[in-house]
């Protein structure tokens, strides 16, 4: 295990707790955390937070991480990121290197639109439900939802439980 996690962030409006309690559960485990977004410009999360980009999209090298945590809000709507071309190629480079691919609240709508859940078990914010099903993922109403490689959750209040389950899947690679 290369210690290191990848989170991504619209470059606006990202959900706070779905960023920062991850983040600081999975250094707390003593796992390297990169934050990652379209600039290097700091991001204001949907409830004030700031958050300064490790790195740009751009600049990822999915090789150097054991996941890849795509971080939900009403930025993933608003700057349209899940048609962003550079955050599908990430989720579906992490999926075909056999990464932890991770999203929660209206993430999974990016790794829905790489084609990368259909016929898998997800879960998401209530608003993306339609989207991600006529995509062809299977959506299991709970908190977290694992299917093989693949960790989803349905928002905010899930944000502790998606940490623990990335970390224990994480964990149980070696």
């Amino acid at each position: 295990m290369k210690n290191k996690i990848l989170m991504i962030i619209a470059p606006s409006d990202f959900r706070d707790e779905e960023l920062l309690l991850p983040k600081r559960f999975f250094e707390s485990k003593h796992i390297k955390v990169d934050v990652a977004s379209e600039t290097r410009e700091k991001s204001r999360g949907m409830l004030g937070a700031i958050s300064t980009p490790d790195l740009t999209i751009d600049g990822v090298d999915v090789g150097e991480y054991d996941a890849v945590v795509f971080v939900g809000g009403a930025g993933v709507d608003k700057h349209r990121f899940y048609e962003n071309e550079r955050c599908l190629n990430i989720a579906k480079n992490a999926l075909m290197r056999g990464k932890v691919l991770a999203a929660i609240c209206l993430a999974p709508k990016i790794l829905a639109n790489a084609g990368l859940l259909r016929k898998r078990k997800a879960t998401c914010f209530n608003s993306a439900i339609n989207y991600i099903k006529e995509k062809g993922a299977i959506y299991i109403d709970k908190g977290v939802v694992r299917d093989i490689n693949i960790i989803t959750a349905d928002g905010p209040g899930a944000a502790q439980e998606f940490a623990e389950e990335i970390y224990k899947y994480i964990k149980s690679r070696g």
